[in-house]
């Protein structure tokens, strides 16, 4: 029992540091991803990997084709073996990424804010042909997806600099 409630003090007492240095939560009222949700629009994909980045941006942040801002992205990809067998065969081969945005305020044109992100993953390519392109496919798609939370963070965590 005295341990629930030493549990529940320290609760309470971290509840209460947190609220008295001004700390919100993102998706509280009142956060930041409330005043983001549905405040940028997302520039249409152009292939497969923007589709899967654009998809994971709007699940996260909204869609509203009329929105006070647009963002714009350039995405890069490459990939690396890794794991090359004597007779120098491929086993493994690794994604990166790096995606560059930007955060236009749609009235007047101005850039509100701008960055990169970059991230990798991986997969396995031994197996037959379509189970390679299947896992291929899959690691692009990963990657895009954690691109897109990367890009939400930092909008998340900047936003309240450059609102209007």
């Amino acid at each position: 029992m005295w341990l629930s409630d030493r549990r529940t003090f320290l609760a309470f007492l971290a509840a209460g540091t947190l609220g008295a240095c001004g700390f919100t939560p993102v998706y509280g009222p009142g956060g930041t991803g409330e005043g983001l949700r549905g405040a940028i629009t997302i520039a249409a994909p152009d292939d497969r990997e923007g589709f899967e980045l654009v998809k994971q941006l709007e699940s996260r942040l909204g869609r509203n084709l009329s929105a006070p801002y647009r963002l714009s992205y350039k995405i890069t990809t490459r990939t690396q073996g890794m794991g090359v067998t004597p007779s120098q065969e491929i086993t493994r081969t690794q994604v990166l990424g790096a995606i560059e945005y930007q955060v236009v305020h749609a009235a007047s044109g101005d850039v509100v804010h701008e960055g990169s992100v970059s991230n990798f993953t991986s997969y396995s390519s031994e197996g037959s042909t379509v189970s390679t392109a299947s896992v291929e496919r899959d690691a692009y798609r990963r990657l895009m997806i954690s691109l897109a939370d990367l890009i939400t963070t930092r909008l998340m965590g900047g936003y309240s600099s450059w609102a209007r």
